[in-house]
Formats: structure tokens, C-alpha cells, sequence
């Protein structure tokens, strides 16, 4: 049975959200009695000031620009369910299961720090509804990443109470139906708890772990891709040599060319070269992949030291008894991330629609039929084989492309001028998602592409392929049958794309 993940003091990685996000373990929250405690006293630390009559931001004042309209203590209670309802006003498409799992998921793992005033049963609570799967339908549209985000967790905040409508069992419900069938009752939030749950970085950071996640595959993927292709288009498995790479030892860089040679089985000079120099979209692979291959180790660290953070305000110090206002809900750390990721894919995706453009001129493809048409002669004439696939590719590519314009950058005065500065962070995530689906659109064409070169190779006669790639041939000619006469192949590429979303083929596994 799988480790439960379990959220509490210790560190989480990118890979345990993953897990709780496509529901591949089990979650628990930590329970010795000393956490329980350290937990509780941040809660009653906020009782006790509020006794004392207390000035505490978002407790017993206005939010944000409202912070200088003092509430009065009767009125306290009655806070946390106004702020998640006047931020109820989310639109766009609302965020799907996977991410909606991985943002409960860090918006716990942030709470779980014990620095932010909340009780224990709202841990045991957020941690019910991921392990009962129930998702706060959350529209993706809305934050400006600081003060983090507010109305997209305005939803966790109120389907907590048992307002709002979440997905259960396969079909939306309204919180309140779902509660009572589980014999939940709603809470009521304490002060500073609707605060804790909205004002932080939980939905950028959450998306940022799935985009993370599809860049690391889509990485070894479209690796993969290329040794397929350099085998279709006969192309000089010298450009990948070790000693060539030691002389520009990104370690990243020399990852992919070494993932390369080994899907070619180049162990040392070869012989009987087709040319001196390839193109750059097949010479310059590892060039281009190594840049996302050396990057993924500070994208990670960004992501991780954000989800593994207290990011709302003001922090709880139940210890010391200190109240700390700041402004920890700021997402730059992920905008940047998630920028710099985007710019990344949207590389991966010029470099593969360009060696599909390869594929399918006879120009370049080394006597390849022209756009890949397996048709004999006598009805070449009206086949078109890939020709259609790679405008799309083009398409997809000019988009990915497009989008890469970094969010962070457009940052936006709100709020009265409370919120001068903002990150955009979540506009950056999702930016980077959509990037990925693109690129993984391109990589879907390119592979089928690719695939159909080799089967054309092979059909030729005197073709060897590495066991590497014979095996990956093998797994795509199940799914993937030759395009002889001209077919429809959205059916095809979009299975392609469940593939590569699911991760189905087994890339590169690490070394020990």
C-alpha cells in the first residue's frame, strides 16, 4: 500500500501533491499530542486578545484597505463568513478535479505549519474533504496573486461551511447536501479562520505542481521523440557524443544527449555518417532540452519552498504570543517560476514542430515520401498523410509561443491601493498550463509523425532499430496503426494526448 502523505512539520514535495492530486495515496494529518497542541495555541492565542480587545488585521478590522475600520467585538464572528462571501464573484472555467485536489492540498500544507491561528478541526476538516473527494468547484478566474488568492479560495473557504457547490462522486452537489450525507456538520469559521483559508498562494502553487509534474515528462518525452526522429531522418548520431558534451558540461544538457545515446546505443564513434551536420532542430536537441533540463532544479526548489510555507497573514505566533503582519500572501516566487517555465515549453514546442517540418518535406527528410504518405503509386496522387497534422502543429506552436509573454510583469494597482503591487501569479500558472497543453499537442503530432517515419524506414528494408526505440515503436504501433490511405487522425492524436497526460510510457528511469 502507498505511503500515506501526511501533513504536518515535515517537507512535502512536488511529487506528494502529485500523488494526493491524482488520488494515488492516502493523506492523514499529523496527530501526537504535542503538534495538536502547538495547533491549539495559536487559536486560543487569538481568543486571548480578542478578551483584551486586541487590533488585529482581519480579526478585529476591515480587510485590506478596510483595515483602518475598527470592528467592534460583538460584530467579530460575523467577519469570516462576509469576507468569503463578498469574494464569491469568480468567473471562467472552473478548475478540474486534479487541481482542484492539489490546491486543498497546499492550502493544508500551509495551514498545517501552525503559525496562522486556525484550529485543528479545520485541518482534520480540509483534510476530510480530499480524502472523501470533495471538491470545492472553484472558477480559475479572479486572482491577481496577492493578496494570494482570495477569490478562488473564497470557494474552499465557504463549501467548508457548507455553502457554495462542490463536485462529489461524480456530480455537482451543493456543500450542504454533501455535509449531510457524510454527517459532517459545516463550520463556523473562528476569526482570522476564513482569513487563513483565502489569503495565500495555495491555487498558483497547487497549479504550479501539476505544471511542474507535465514539464518533467514532457522533457524526457519529447527527448525521446527526437532519437525517434534522428533515426527517420537518418541523421548523425555523432552530434550527441560524450566528449562533445564535456566540453560544455551543462549538466542538464549533457543529461538529454546522454538519454539520447543511449536510446541510439551510440557507445563511441560511428561509421558510415549520412552527412556532416544535421539541422539545428535535430544537432541542437540537447541544446534546447538542456535549458528546461537544467532549469527544473530551481523551478523546484521556487515551487517547494512556497508550498511548504505559511503564506497568509498575519502570522499567528502562539509561542511567543505575537501577532506578525506582513506580507507573505505574495506569489512573485511562483509568477516568476511559472514565467520562466512557460518560456521553457513554449521552446520545446518551436523545437519539435521544426523537426516535423523536417519529417514531412522531401526536401530534408532523406527520402522519406513526401508528408509521410504510406500510399502506393497508384493512389499517391490524392493521399496526403501528415500535411493537415502539421499546419495544426504550426498552429498550436504560434500559440504556445504567443503566451509566453511573462504575467508578472502586468502587475495591477487594486483595492483602493492596498494592493499596489501584485504578482499575478496565478495568471502566470495558468498561462504555463496552457502552454503545456499546446506543446503536449505538438509533441502528440510530432510523435505519431515520427512514428510513421520509422515504419516507413522499416517497410524500406535494412532498418535496425536500438532496443530503446524498437520497444517504443512497438508500444505506438498497438495504439497507432501506419497511415496508408488518408484517415481522420483527431481520434488518434487525442488518444496520444491521454498518453502523455497519464504518463503511460516509461521514460528514461534513474540510474541505482
Amino acid at each position: 500500500m502507498t505511503d500515506p502523505v501526511i501533513f504536518g512539520e515535515g517537507h512535502l514535495s512536488i511529487e506528494a501533491i502529485m500523488a494526493v492530486a491524482h488520488r494515488q495515496a492516502p493523506t492523514r494529518v499529523q496527530k501526537d499530542a504535542e503538534y495538536q497542541a502547538r495547533i491549539t495555541r495559536g487559536a486560543r492565542f487569538l481568543d486571548t486578545l480578542l478578551d483584551k480587545e486586541g487590533v488585529i488585521y482581519g480579526v478585529t478590522t476591515g480587510y485590506g484597505d478596510s483595515c483602518v475600520v475598527a470592528v467592534p467585538l460583538h460584530q467579530v464572528d460575523a467577519l469570516p463568513r462576509q469576507l468569503y462571501t463578498f469574494h464569491g464573484c469568480g468567473l471562467g472555467q472552473v478548475l478540474d478535479a486534479t487541481s482542484t485536489r492539489a490546491v486543498l492540498a497546499a492550502r493544508l500544507r500551509s495551514l498545517s505549519h501552525g503559525v496562522s491561528g486556525v484550529r485543528f478541526a479545520l485541518l482534520e476538516r480540509l483534510q476530510g474533504f480530499i480524502e472523501q473527494d470533495v471538491l470545492p468547484l472553484i472558477p480559475e478566474e479572479g486572482s491577481v496573486g496577492a493578496s494570494g488568492d482570495l477569490t478562488p479560495l473564497s470557494y474552499v473557504a465557504a463549501t467548508l461551511c457548507g455553502e457554495r457547490d462542490v463536485l462529489w462522486q461524480g456530480e455537482r452537489q451543493t456543500a450542504a447536501a454533501v455535509h449531510e450525507a457524510l454527517g459532517w456538520t459545516p463550520l463556523t469559521l473562528r476569526p482570522k479562520e476564513a482569513l487563513a483559508i483565502m489569503n495565500g498562494t495555495a491555487v498558483m502553487t497547487g497549479l504550479a505542481c501539476i505544471a511542474f509534474a507535465r514539464a518533467d515528462y514532457l522533457l524526457k518525452l519529447a527527448t525521446r521523440i527526437t532519437a525517434l526522429n534522428v533515426i527517420a531522418l537518418q541523421g548523425n548520431p555523432e552530434h550527441f557524443d560524450e566528449r562533445l558534451f564535456a566540453a560544455k558540461p551543462h549538466p542538464g544538457q549533457a543529461q538529454v544527449a546522454a538519454w539520447i545515446r543511449q536510446d541510439l546505443a551510440v557507445s563511441g564513434p560511428t561509421q558510415a555518417l549520412h552527412r556532416l551536420q544535421d539541422r539545428y532542430s535535430i544537432r541542437c536537441a540537447p541544446h534546447v532540452l538542456g535549458v528546461l533540463a537544467d532549469s527544473l532544479g530551481w523551478l523546484r526548489q521556487f515551487i517547494e519552498t512556497e508550498l511548504n510555507s505559511a503564506n497568509d497573514n498575519p502570522i499567528i505566533d502562539g509561542d511567543d504570543e505575537r501577532v506578525l503582519h506582513g506580507g507573505h500572501f505574495y506569489g512573485g516566487h511562483i509568477a516568476f517560476a511559472m514565467d520562466g517555465l512557460k518560456n521553457l515549453v513554449a521552446n520545446v514546442a518551436d523545437l519539435l514542430d521544426r523537426q516535423l517540418a523536417l519529417l514531412v518535406d522531401t526536401r530534408y527528410n532523406h527520402g522519406l515520401p513526401s508528408n509521410l504518405s504510406g500510399a502506393p503509386t497508384s493512389s499517391a496522387m490524392i493521399n496526403h498523410g501528415f500535411k493537415a497534422v502539421q499546419i495544426g502543429a504550426s498552429a498550436w506552436t504560434a500559440e504556445a509561443l504567443k503566451n509566453s509573454m511573462p504575467a508578472s510583469v502586468f502587475s495591477r494597482s487594486t483595492e483602493c491601493h492596498n494592493q499596489d503591487k501584485v504578482s499575478m501569479g496565478t495568471i502566470a500558472a495558468r498561462d504555463a498550463l496552457r502552454t503545456l497543453e499546446l506543446t503536449e499537442q505538438v509533441a502528440a503530432a510530432t510523435l505519431i509523425a515520427a512514428n510513421q517515419g520509422i515504419w516507413l524506414r522499416t517497410r524500406a528494408g535494412n532498418l535496425n532499430l536500438p532496443a530503446p526505440l524498437q520497444a517504443m515503436h512497438d508500444q505506438l504501433q498497438a495504439d497507432f496503426v501506419p497511415v496508408i490511405e488518408d484517415r481522420a487522425l483527431e481520434p488518434e492524436l487525442r488518444l496520444c494526448l491521454d498518453r502523455i497526460r497519464c504518463q503511460h510510457w516509461g521514460l528514461y528511469a534513474p540510474k541505482g
